[in-house]
């Protein structure tokens, strides 16, 4: 019998319970496309126009904007793990506001407020999770909170298939208070205890973090800084421009942008109509609910794959899968004008592709490059930042597509989302770094210039393969 080592318990355990954020992000963004039936079937007089549908769900990513600017601020004097806590009953008043609302201005507030608390924590918990895990198996744990989004956006679809949209938002809320209670035993991120001058050695021995995983870069600045725990400015020309700042701000953001420019968002809110087109016999709720199986199962091949394959061969391999899926899908459009009925069904198998391959890569592995490629004093301002970068492109890709597909025709928009995706796979290829087994010193010497220093002991490195061979 495979001995489980105490490390790998403390980080799993800590990183199921960051995880459970996720998974509520899951939850709000699968919450409109199961509600909205649920509205129109028994309270019709709430929702009147196509217009206030796209709206509920379209508002949350202008929340999660709002949430993202001032998560930076959050992690930094609150720490990774209170702002988490301290998310959740926001999150339950936002569920309770959806529960009891009797209007539609009442559901956009809801709606809203789910989405600032989207924004709080979409860094947070991936920046908790890097700090917390060892560098051989970060990637597995780093990936876990993208499954766990998968999975709540699964578990919105087929509750809300049966269940009255009321009943789903407190459900939710439930959700949210085990968020609170999990979190409790949890220790802080060391690297932020580190940072504040606190002492970080309870979290450390709490969750057996090698010597490797907690080693600090030190600056080569020979100015004595009066308080080590106010770094420069980020603003600062200095340090904004500095290539440990710069490098990866350009990489990070980049991710993230391609990542929703590949029209993962727009497809996602317009895939019954894809399913209908095509003359699917599927109804709405089981096609959608096909479609979060389907991305559940291929970010659990990420998971497995992230620390084996490592991050740049995932990412590339993702978007060029996404590139063909979305070429085909808008050759299918293309064609089913010319009246070529055999091409019906390609637009399904495309969709399915298209989400395997989003979902393989880009679905969760630039999330987890943010608690990786940032440097440690100013993580939590760059990851916020990142966020609200990601947040505001999703809310201007689903709030396009029309203008997009009336300029463009259908054909035209998924061959622009194609092209975004054949650029993604050259910026990865040629600016992207492999962070695979490195530790988060180790990546931000890289970054500046210094070549790592291997001082790992044999018996961390016998810790380490005990680990791997578990996972």
């Amino acid at each position: 019998m495979t001995k489980i080592s105490p490390a790998l318990l403390k980080q799993l355990w800590l990183t199921f319970g960051a995880s459970l954020s996720f998974l509520i992000i899951g939850l709000v963004r699968g919450y409109s496309a199961s509600a909205i039936p649920s509205i129109e079937a028994v309270d019709p007089e709430i929702i009147q126009s196509s217009e206030q549908k796209s709206w509920i769900g379209a508002i949350p990513p202008l929340g999660a904007f709002l949430g993202s600017m001032i998560s930076g601020t959050l992690m930094q004097r609150l720490g990774r793990k209170r702002t988490l806590q301290l998310t959740s009953p926001i999150w339950v008043a936002s569920w309770l506001i959806l529960g009891f609302a009797k209007y539609y201005p009442l559901l956009l507030v809801g709606r809203m407020i789910t989405g600032v608390g989207v924004g709080f924590v979409l860094a947070t918990a991936q920046v908790y999770v890097s700090e917390c895990c060892d560098p051989e198996i970060r990637g597995r744990l780093g990936s876990l909170p993208t499954l766990s989004m998968s999975l709540g956006i699964l578990i919105s679809y087929v509750a809300g298939s049966w269940l009255y949209w009321r009943y789903l938002a407190f459900l939710s809320a439930v959700f949210c208070v085990a968020l609170f209670v999990v979190l409790l035993p949890l220790p802080e991120s060391p690297v932020w205890l580190q940072s504040k001058g606190l002492d970080a050695s309870e979290s450390i021995k709490w969750l057996h973090l090698s010597a490797r995983a907690t080693a600090v870069v030190k600056d080569d600045n020979q100015e004595k800084v009066e308080d080590p725990t106010s770094p420069p400015n980020l603003f600062s020309r200095k340090v904004m421009f500095s290539p440990v700042v710069l490098k990866p701000m350009i990489i990070g953001f980049a991710l993230l942008l391609f990542q929703q420019y590949s029209g993962i968002d727009a497809v996602i809110f317009f895939t019954v109509e894809i399913f209908r087109k095509a003359g699917s016999t599927l109804d709405a709720m089981t096609a959608t609910i096909i479609i979060g199986a389907v991305q559940l199962v291929s970010n659990g091949v990420s998971t497995v794959l992230v620390d084996r394959a490592g991050r740049r061969p995932l990412l590339l391999v993702s978007a060029a899968v996404m590139c063909a899926s979305m070429a085909a899908m808008g050759a299918s459009f293309y064609f089913q004008l010319r009246d070529a009925a055999w091409l019906g069904y390609l637009p399904i198998i495309s969709l399915v592709v298209f989400m395997l391959g989003f979902s393989l890569g880009f679905g969760g592995l630039p999330f987890l490059l943010l608690g990786e490629l940032f440097p440690a004093q100013y993580r939590s301002q760059l990851s916020a930042m990142a966020s609200a970068v990601n947040l505001m492109s999703m809310f201007s890709v689903i709030k396009s597509y029309h203008a997009l597909d009336h300029v463009l025709t259908s054909a035209g928009t998924f061959w622009m989302y194609s092209c975004f995706c054949a650029i993604a796979f050259f910026f990865v290829l040629f600016m992207v770094p492999e962070t695979k087994g490195k530790s988060l010193a180790e990546i931000e010497e890289h970054f500046r210039g210094k070549k790592p220093k291997n001082d790992t002991s044999e018996k961390e490195k016998a810790e380490v393969v005990n680990m791997q061979t578990v996972l």
